[in-house]
């Protein structure tokens, strides 16, 4: 795979409410990684306007968002309403707008 550079994860934005990191493309749009994919191993950022692709330098053991990212997923999930069904996961519970 060839990647159009080598970029540390201190050197990209990262979006609080999206999850999502993103850094500059010389394309004009920007390289996108969601915090998901980065916690799943996932090393890749790509542009969604171009093919270009970065490498995204990181240490999950020094990255506090990669840390606390499993803690954050789990927290409240004790009070979800559960489904009775053989696995008892949570149920969605849907916000009105």
């Amino acid at each position: 795979m060839s990647f159009y550079d080598e970029i540390e994860i201190e050197d990209m934005t990262y979006h609080e409410v999206t999850t999502l990191y993103t850094y500059p493309c010389p394309c004009g749009d920007q390289f996108e990684i969601l915090l998901a994919d980065l916690r799943d191993g996932e090393e890749v950022a790509v542009c969604p306007s171009c093919s270009l692709m970065i490498k995204v330098i990181f240490e999950a053991v020094s990255c506090p968002r990669l840390r606390g990212y499993s803690e954050m997923l789990t927290v409240g999930q004790e009070n979800l309403p559960r489904d009775e069904g053989a696995d008892s996961a949570p149920v969605p519970v849907q916000v009105a707008a």
